[in-house]
């Protein structure tokens, strides 16, 4: 799919450990996803952090595709943005999913992009948790669909999890599954060419606007320190993939610094 058909894509690029992020901040991101009609050829959104860059550097194959073919990749880690900095490569703004989803649905100064009765898709989350949104948005018009654990290994799962974003037809989709779950769905749909508007692979943000978890304070973000923040309010989900498998990041750094340094 060209980019002139899924829609406009503001100039500049910056790669950093395979791929190429867009050179947008928070305003600019929220922008151009605000942007988009809901007839638009589907485009969607992915926002990698350490972990997602861990994983796809260990399985550039398979996961590749599914970040190539996004829209708009926009950089969610501070993390990494200032170990690249400190190596002397290019860094992207860092526009963290969870922000880019609040600032679409519930900012705090201005106008929502989504109007209280427009239609909304969400994939992912417990039907409580979504009345819950709705409460604290304003949100009237949800169209829900939560697929069993393991939907993307199983057929007849993955395929009512593709058809119910087709037929939702909404402007903006919000694929909350986890990674990679969801960007191998946004794949899928972008392949069926089925679906319109724009879909955003934003994890467990929505968890954070209904209340259903909390998010670290705004000092803690800014430092970088977010993961341990949800760390220490999630150790036994969380401690592999924070202590064991993310500082491989270092590493995919470091290699990435001496290579252009050579080159």
């Amino acid at each position: 799919m060209g980019e002139e058909s899924r829609g406009a894509v503001p100039p500049g690029r910056v790669g950093l450990l395979g791929l190429e992020f867009d050179a947008l901040d928070l305003a600019g991101a929220t922008r151009a996803i605000a942007q988009r009609p809901a007839g638009a050829p589907f485009a969607y959104v992915v926002t990698p952090n350490a972990d997602h860059l861990v994983r796809l550097a260990r399985e550039p194959e398979r996961l590749g595709p599914l970040y190539q073919g996004a829209w708009l990749r926009l950089l969610d880690s501070r993390v990494v943005a200032r170990l690249a900095r400190l190596l002397g490569l290019p860094v992207p703004p860092v526009v963290p999913g969870s922000d880019l989803t609040a600032a679409l649905l519930a900012p705090s100064h201005g106008q929502p992009a989504v109007a209280p009765d427009e239609r909304v898709a969400i994939l992912g989350m417990a039907p409580e948790r979504v009345a819950a949104l709705a409460a604290r948005t304003g949100l009237s018009a949800i169209a829900h669909h939560d697929p069993p654990m393991g939907f993307e290994g199983d057929p007849a799962a993955l395929e009512a999890a593709l058809r119910f974003v087709e037929r939702a037809q909404a402007r903006l989709t919000f694929l909350a599954v986890g990674s990679p779950r969801q960007e191998i769905v946004a794949r899928r749909l972008a392949e069926r060419g089925q679906a319109r508007g724009t879909a955003l692979c934003i994890g467990a943000s929505l968890l954070f606007l209904c209340g259903a978890e909390r998010r670290a304070p705004v000092a803690v973000q800014r430092a970088g320190l977010e993961w341990a923040w949800r760390l220490a309010q999630d150790p036994r989900r969380l401690a592999r993939r924070y202590l064991r498998d993310d500082p491989a990041i270092l590493a995919l750094l470091w290699r990435e610094a001496r290579g252009r340094r050579q080159s």
